[in-house]
C-alpha cells in the first residue's frame, strides 16, 4: 500500500485514518482518486476536499462512517448512496447487541478494505450483487449460535462468509496454535477467499483451466473427500517442497486460494516498501542488499521475486529484535515460486495495457529460503 499525507499539513497519515494527528483535519478516503484526503467542513452533512485532485469538491461521509464508525470511506455530495463501495458489499453485519461485536466488526471492514484497495490496485474487478446479483461480491459477518451451530469461513459464488471469531485476537491465536499455522490473520482470510472466488472468474472454464491442472492438479477431485482426508491425515511431511502451506495440500481449490492469498501478501508489502523508499545496504557484502526497489505495477514477476527476499530478510530480524516471531515465517520452493509466477500471469492478464519488463527467470540455484 502506499503513503499517504494530509493535505493540510502534510503530515504522514495511515490508511485507517479519521483525523489528523497533527492538525486534527477530518481524513476520509475518496476511491475515486485512491487517496486518504483532507476535509474542512462545508455545512450541513458535506465536507470540502483539500485534496489536489478534490479541486473543492463536496463529499458526504459514508453512513458507516458518520453513524457507526467502522469505515472512512467518503461518498461524493451529489451522490443517491448511503454506503461507501466497500461498505455496500457487506450484506450481513454481526449482533451488535452483543459485547465486543461493534469491535470486531469494525475489524473486519477494516480488513475488507484494504483488500479492495489491493485488488483495485492490481486492476482486478470486483463486481456486487447489484451488477451482478447471481455471481457478484457478497460478505456475510456471521456468529456461531450459542446452541453450538458453528459458522464456516467460506466462498460460495461470490458469497464470503466470515466468522466474527476470527476478528477476536486471542481465539484466532489459539486456533492457530492448534492448528498448527505458523500465519493466521484476518486480512489472510480475506485474501485466501478472495482467492476462491476469482478462481471461479479467471480460472474456471476459461484458457487458464489446463495450464491450472498441471501445475496445481486437476480441481474436479471429490473436494468433501479430500478434505476429510486432509483432517484425518494431516499434511505429506515433505509438503513444504511444492506447497506454500500446510493446508494448501487439501485440495487444487486450496492450493490455488492459498497461493493467491500469499501472492497479495507479497504485493501489498513490496508496495508498502516502496511507498516508504526502504533500502537495505549493509556494511558488509555478504549480506541482502536491496538498493532499487521497483513499484509493483510496472515489475516483472523475477524482479520482485528479487525485492522480496532482502525484504523478508529485514523484517524476520526487525521482529526478532523485538522479541517477536517472525513476520514471514514462510519458505518458498521452487514450485512454489512457479505457482506464484502463474498467479502473477493470470492478473496480469487481466490487465492487457500494462507493461511489464521482460527479465530472464531465476535460476533453480538462486535462494528461495526467507530467514
Amino acid at each position: 500500500m502506499k503513503t499517504f499525507h494530509c493535505n493540510r499539513c502534510q503530515q504522514h497519515v495511515f490508511f485507517e485514518n479519521i483525523n489528523c494527528g497533527a492538525c486534527a483535519a477530518m481524513l476520509g478516503y475518496v476511491p475515486e482518486f485512491k487517496e486518504i484526503s483532507a476535509f474542512e467542513p462545508a455545512g450541513g452533512v458535506t465536507w470540502r476536499s483539500l485534496h489536489p485532485q478534490g479541486e473543492g469538491r463536496l463529499f458526504r461521509q459514508c453512513q458507516n462512517y458518520a453513524v457507526a464508525n467502522v469505515c472512512n470511506w467518503m461518498i461524493p455530495a451529489e451522490s443517491p448512496d448511503t454506503l461507501c463501495p466497500a461498505c455496500k458489499l457487506t450484506r450481513t453485519i454481526p449482533n451488535l447487541s452483543v459485547p465486543g461485536n461493534a469491535q470486531y466488526w469494525y475489524r473486519l471492514e477494516h480488513a475488507k478494505r484494504r483488500l479492495l484497495y489491493t485488488l483495485e490496485s492490481l486492476g482486478l474487478q470486483a463486481e456486487g450483487r447489484d451488477t451482478d446479483p447471481e455471481n457478484g461480491l457478497q460478505f456475510d459477518f456471521l456468529q456461531d449460535d450459542p446452541g453450538g451451530e458453528k459458522v464456516l469461513t467460506g466462498h460460495d459464488r461470490g458469497l464470503i462468509t466470515m466468522n466474527v471469531a476470527e476478528a477476536d485476537d486471542a481465539i484466532r491465536v489459539k486456533v492457530r496454535e492448534e492448528m498448527g499455522e505458523p500465519y493466521r490473520t484476518l486480512l489472510g482470510h480475506f485474501r485466501h477467499e478472495i482467492g476462491h472466488y476469482y478462481f471461479d472468474r479467471l480460472i474456471q472454464g476459461q484458457a487458464w483451466e489446463e495450464p491450472f491442472r498441471a501445475l496445481f492438479g486437476d480441481e474436479r477431485a471429490d473436494y468433501e473427500a479430500a478434505l476429510q482426508a486432509h483432517y484425518q491425515a494431516g499434511a505429506p511431511l515433505d509438503w513444504e517442497t511444492s506447497f506454500v502451506s500446510a493446508y494448501a495440500t487439501t485440495h487444487p481449490w486450496e492450493d490455488w486460494a492459498e497461493t493467491w492469498a500469499h501472492y497479495l501478501h507479497i504485493i501489498d508489502t513490496l508496495d508498502t516498501a516502496v511507498g516508504c523508499g526502504m533500502k537495505l545496504m549493509p556494511d558488509t557484502p555478504n549480506e541482502p542488499t536491496l538498493t532499487t526497489l521497483t513499484p509493483v505495477e510496472n515489475a516483472s514477476f523475477d524482479r520482485l521475486m528479487k525485492q522480496w527476499f532482502p525484504l523478508t530478510y529485514a523484517l524476520n530480524s526487525l521482529n526478532r529484535s523485538l522479541g517477536l516471531a517472525d513476520a514471514y515465517p514462510f519458505t518458498l520452493a521452487p514450485k512454489v515460486i512457479d505457482k506464484l509466477r502463474f498467479v502473477h500471469r493470470v492478473i496480469h492478464a487481466e490487465r492487457p495495457s500494462l507493461t511489464v519488463p521482460s527479465e530472464p527467470r531465476l535460476p533453480e540455484s538462486a535462494p528461495h529460503v526467507a530467514v
